[in-house]
């Protein structure tokens, strides 16, 4: 398998899009890092199940908005491994607001979301990328989203900082060819923790969606782990709605 014995970086790799995709690169024969900030119990519980299922994992804290943080989680990766081959730069937040109200978004927002959303991914990237070039290729997957590309979302900030991942897979992508590739996933709706307390929204949604369906978080593990191996890709923002875009 390609991925057999492959070290894979899932930063917030613990809860929805990213467990998934940890289990998922685990089956494929990947030594997953489930990296978390605040999650520890749930990215404990997926290095679990993936033990529990013959694969091989750890759990690596470190908040991605925090430079040093990520150098060190990086560092230590490498100890054990001896490399890092891809990484799926996942950890994202948001926060929930009318798109209207413009007087609600505060600096505070702003700044929180754009440092793990946008610089988060930068300096990850940035961490794993000597290693990558040592071995002589890798690939990288960021988590974009439909709200970077309609302007639409759970809030403006969360929007605008989408936008930029899209802006900076493309910089990347030209910053670290040709050995290292860089794509983005823009998910559509995703039943995830996210959607807690707006259920009935999550469902009037997905009836106006081309496949009248929202996304498991193991349909954009799919996706993502697809990216990953495709050799002939690199810059793209792919994207994965059910045609909510359409």
């Amino acid at each position: 398998m390609e991925l057999q014995n492959k070290v894979v970086l899932v930063t917030g790799g613990g809860t929805g899009v990213g467990r998934a995709t940890s289990i998922l690169l685990a089956r494929k024969g990947a030594i997953v890092a489930v990296n978390y900030s605040r999650s520890e119990a749930e990215a404990l519980a997926t290095v679990q199940v993936i033990r529990d299922n013959q694969g091989q994992a750890i759990a690596v804290k470190a908040d991605v908005s925090n430079e040093q943080e990520v150098q060190q989680m990086i560092a230590d990766i490498a100890h054990k491994y001896g490399t890092v081959h891809y990484l799926v730069n996942n950890a994202s937040i948001t926060a929930q607001l009318p798109m209207s109200d413009l007087d609600a978004v505060t600096d505070e927002m702003w700044d929180r979301l754009l440092a793990v959303n946008v610089k988060g991914m930068f300096y990850t990237a940035r961490a794993v990328a000597p290693y990558m070039k040592k071995n002589g290729e890798g690939a990288i997957v960021n988590l974009g989203s439909v709200a970077g590309t309609t302007g639409l979302g759970s809030s403006l900030p969360y929007a605008v900082s989408k936008a930029a991942v899209h802006g900076l897979t493309k910089s990347l992508a030209h910053a670290l060819a040709p050995d290292i590739r860089v794509n983005a996933i823009a998910p559509g709706a995703v039943d995830t923790r996210w959607w807690a307390g707006h259920e009935a929204k999550m469902h009037r949604l997905a009836g106006s969606i081309m496949l009248q369906r929202i996304s498991t978080p193991e349909d954009i593990a799919e996706s993502i782990v697809s990216m990953l191996l495709q050799k002939s890709l690199t810059g793209q923002i792919i994207t994965v709605d059910n045609g909510q875009t359409m």
